[in-house]
């Protein structure tokens, strides 16, 4: 079941944006297709992790909801394969309490993860909450998207350089690739250096809409962010922990 939907046609082609569903569920695909496009979204919908593949590369959507288990290349294959290439915004579906599927999620890139079953509002909740900090919420007139395009000012930290307009990270000049979440919480803990962060105040920074999200995400996230930046700088220790209060950024 690997097909296009379109979204309703009352709102014209440029407004919409596209989630691609990579699950073996057919009933899931179905469903969660539906209330997408009822919201106003396109959709893409992919029974299996190669074919899907293939096709995010191809034609990347603005964000894609991948199930972990799947036959032929699960989600957790497809987001590492996916990550070579691409920063597309990426949701994860876990089987309940599997914390070992959610913490390889995160380390591998994903922005979020829903456990089955879930609620269709929660995951709509997830989806709005990307798109709008992705910059790519066509829904946002006027609001955060623009602004995103307007904020122009870069970060300059020591041997750190951001760029919020082009979703862009230097480390000493050289790239790194980071997700919309962790370029969120990176930018929080980098505009005030040495001040500590609390895990809940880095989640507000990455997660404004009030949406559910535990101290294992964030903590996920900073592992995932130092080991990419140990891949350019292998000494890399700008982002400190200080146990049982949070983190902070050490421009020096």
């Amino acid at each position: 079941m690997d097909s296009d939907h379109s979204a309703p046609e009352d709102r014209p082609a440029s407004d919409r944006r596209t989630i691609a569903l990579v699950d073996d569920d057919r009933n899931i695909l179905t469903t969660v297709s539906i209330a997408l496009q009822a919201e106003g979204y396109a959709t893409r919908l992919y029974s299996d992790g190669e074919t899907a593949f293939k096709a995010l590369l191809e034609n990347p959507p603005d964000l894609a909801v991948f199930d972990i288990k799947m036959p032929r290349m699960d989600g957790l294959e497809l987001l590492r394969r996916l990550r070579e290439h691409s920063p597309l915004p990426v949701i994860f579906l876990t089987s309940k309490d599997d914390e070992q599927d959610e913490e390889a999620g995160l380390e591998l890139g994903a922005d979020d993860y829903i456990a089955k079953p879930f609620s269709l509002r929660l995951l709509l909740a997830r989806i709005r909450a990307i798109l709008r900090r992705s910059g790519a919420d066509g829904e946002q007139k006027g609001g955060p998207a623009i602004a995103a395009d307007q904020a122009t000012e870069m970060l300059s930290r020591g041997r750190l350089l951001m760029d919020p307009a082009r979703h862009r990270v230097l480390w000493d000049g050289r790239p790194v690739s980071l997700t919309v979440t962790e370029f969120l919480i990176l930018e929080a803990l980098a505009v005030r250096p040495g001040v500590i962060k609390s895990r809940n105040q880095l989640m507000d920074a990455a997660y404004p809409d009030d949406v559910f999200v535990d101290d294992r995400t964030v903590d996920s996230h900073i592992k995932r962010m130092r080991r990419k930046f140990r891949a350019v700088d292998p000494a890399f220790d700008a982002i400190d922990t200080l146990y049982g209060a949070g983190y902070s950024f050490a421009d020096g």
